[in-house]
């Protein structure tokens, strides 16, 4: 009897100490209290390396930054835009050798190209847009156009004259640059766009001369109008084309030699006198 009673006290206590130890540990829980040893945070209650406070950033990931240093300038020229502005950057170019047109004022995407073309060799951002860096950049390296810059009496170029067309009056005709140059002794006097036959009806080549002219004359192979030709090959002749003036180059003569501006043409027919020379080369 004794014995039970010892060993049963003996249980009781043990039990109350653990129920003791158990408290103190979930009375300290609650009051979140942490050893020092708490991976939570550091030995100074700092935020662990690992993590950033909230919103923060370094300099070079900054948004504004970045934004800062690549935003371009205001936008000048872009495609679409047309006015005289534009001309001058086309004739600017031109001078640089980026563009191979006459300037139309209009900013297409060859004027884009050309743009691009510029802004890469002079290791600004190729947008192809016209900022006023890319602007300052152009106008310092170039000179100010003049007016036969602006508006040069041909769309394309013209070529190198042959050396066929360097001597005595000549209506010097290239295939290449699809121009024809007004000559008398070596100099260019007028000059003009114009437009061959097809391939089933090519303008010959060579040298001739105007056998005779016309002011006003219809085609009796195809019954449409020839005003102020000037024929120099058989059929073939110069004369005017309202279709090259509406159609441009899309289409194409019988073999004539079209010219599209009426006026220049009418001038020149005034000019040019029958026995002159005549070359049309590539």
């Amino acid at each position: 009897m004794y014995r039970t009673t010892v060993i049963r006290r003996a249980l009781m206590a043990a039990v109350a100490v653990a129920c003791a130890a158990g408290c103190t540990a979930q009375a300290a829980s609650s009051t979140g209290a942490a050893t020092p040893s708490s991976p939570q945070s550091g030995a100074s209650g700092s935020p662990s390396a690992d993590s950033k406070p909230s919103g923060s950033a370094t300099p070079s990931s900054s948004p504004s930054a970045s934004a800062s240093e690549a935003t371009p300038g205001k936008v000048l020229m872009a495609e679409g835009t047309e006015n005289e502005q534009v001309r001058e950057l086309q004739a600017r170019l031109k001078q640089l050798d980026h563009f191979k047109r006459s300037p139309t004022a209009f900013y297409g995407s060859m004027t884009a190209t050309a743009v691009k073309k510029f802004q890469g060799k002079q290791g600004l951002t190729t947008t192809g847009t016209v900022d006023e860096s890319t602007w300052q950049r152009l106008v310092g390296m170039t000179r100010k156009p003049t007016a036969s810059e602006l508006r040069p009496p041909t769309t394309y170029e013209l070529d190198t004259p042959d050396q066929r067309c360097m001597t005595g009056r000549v209506m010097c005709i290239s295939k290449e640059s699809r121009t024809l140059a007004w000559m008398v002794d070596g100099k260019v006097v007028s000059a003009m766009d114009v437009r061959f036959g097809s391939e089933n009806t090519p303008t010959r080549e060579g040298t001739f001369n105007v056998g005779w002219k016309a002011r006003e004359w219809e085609s009796t192979l195809y019954h449409t109008p020839m005003p102020y030709a000037m024929f120099f090959s058989g059929g073939q002749a110069v004369h005017y084309s309202s279709d090259f003036a509406a159609r441009g180059y899309n289409g194409a003569s019988h073999g004539c030699v079209n010219v599209r501006d009426k006026t220049k043409l009418a001038a020149l027919f005034e000019e040019v006198k029958v026995g002159d020379k005549v070359v049309v080369y590539w």
